[in-house]
């Protein structure tokens, strides 16, 4: 008789999707808003304009560098706890706010909060899910980060539209104190108190996994492809008169990515991570290789479900693969280490490219960047694919 599957829904589990929709909601608001918001109240120039929105990268990346040691050292439920009250206050300080750099400092201290409180999230969502259905599990939390991807930005234009930044800011604190409030009823496994460190120190390994670094570079040049599109696809097609194009991409992205991880994580689980990630990884250079010829909506659509397939699905898997080759004890520091190598790829692919689009121009931009997912194909291979890749069973 075959046995049955690990419950996976379970109420902690579902709790934790919910906490990482309320804050992803507000980080893909902002991110699409404020630099908008920077010109309007403080008539910012274009530089400073966008380092107001990138300043919360910086500041998760900040935070990422020491949230794998402070899950083990303060716990994971009150990490969560401290950075979801610091989201509520970091989203009303907006409004008061009264200088570029007061603002500049906010998004960074806002930044640091979001890294630590998404690490933490994540982490506690990894001690939830079985590890039979590592792939599957990891791909459903992920779902709420990809709803987020749409509503966060729609919410934003259209509050930003209206020129109506107090209710933007107050939509984001509502969504803080949402997640504040359900954070409360979540319980999620904790380190054993033998296992906890006495104190606060910082080595390299207490900043990185290294079972997980492998498959982290893999993201780290994934996310600097997704950046060309996250960043310059609007300004692409805008100089191309398909403006009204580019609008639809992240909708059909999201939908892609909703369809894909409803059976990607079950076939990683069951057919080992080969079986997804290699597929996805291709799809993704397909999805970069419909954004060379001039943008029309079908070239658009049609590369916003290869990479929503291709790079969302890729996401959740190398996450997936990134917990199960570390150890259970280094989960909060392998989760910690994955993010931080998104985050600097997505930090600094918009400023790579940004130098290269005035020699490559778009197309060669997005060309390259197939030609750089190829290369990260074969690094998978070297990284996991060789000698990784096979199912886990029970």
């Amino acid at each position: 008789m075959d046995q049955q599957p690990a419950k996976l829904w379970t109420k902690n589990f579902i709790l934790a999707i919910v906490v990482n929709l309320f804050i992803s909601m507000v980080f893909y608001l902002l991110m699409t808003t404020m630099a908008l918001y920077a010109v309007d109240r403080f008539q910012a120039s274009d530089t400073a304009a966008g380092f107001a929105s990138s300043a919360f990268v910086l500041g998760s990346v900040i935070a990422r560098i020491f949230a794998g040691r402070l899950l083990d050292l303060v716990g994971r439920r009150k990490l969560i706890l401290v950075t979801m009250a610091v989201f509520v206050v970091a989203s009303l300080l907006y409004i008061p706010t009264g200088s570029l750099a007061g603002l500049l400092v906010l998004r960074i201290v806002h930044g640091m909060a979001f890294g630590a409180g998404t690490t933490a999230v994540a982490a506690s969502a990894q001690t939830l899910i079985p590890h039979t259905r590592r792939g599957e599990g990891t791909g459903y939390f992920g779902l709420s980060t990809t709803l987020s991807t749409a509503v966060g930005p729609f919410v934003g234009v259209l509050l930003a539209g209206l020129g109506n930044y107090h209710a933007m800011f107050y939509f984001c604190a509502a969504a803080s104190v949402a997640a504040l409030l359900v954070a409360l009823f979540l319980r999620v496994p904790e380190l054993p108190a033998a296992k906890r460190p006495s104190r606060f120190r910082m080595t390299l390994s207490d900043i990185v996994e290294t079972a997980a670094l492998p498959i982290s570079c893999v993201i780290l040049l994934a996310g600097v492809a997704y950046s060309g599109i996250l960043t310059f696809l609007t300004s692409y097609a805008e100089t191309r008169g398909s403006a009204a194009a580019a609008s639809v991409f992240f909708m059909v992205y999201a939908g892609a990515v909703l369809v894909s991880r409803l059976f990607a994580g079950r076939i990683q689980d069951r057919r080992g991570d080969n079986s997804v990630m290699y597929p996805t990884l291709i799809s993704f250079v397909l999805g970069l290789l419909l954004l060379v010829p001039e943008p029309t909506v079908l070239t658009i659509v049609g590369s916003a479900i290869f990479s929503g397939i291709g790079f969302g699905t890729v996401l959740s898997g190398a996450q997936a693969i990134a917990v199960k080759e570390s150890p259970s004890l280094r989960i909060g520091t392998a989760t910690s280490t994955f993010f931080l190598m998104l985050d600097v790829g997505g930090g600094l692919g918009p400023i790579i490219l940004g130098a290269l689009i005035p020699v490559l121009d778009y197309p060669g931009m997005y060309l390259m960047l197939a030609v750089v997912m190829v290369l990260t194909t074969l690094l998978y291979f070297f990284a996991h694919g060789r000698h990784g890749g096979r199912a886990v069973h029970a």
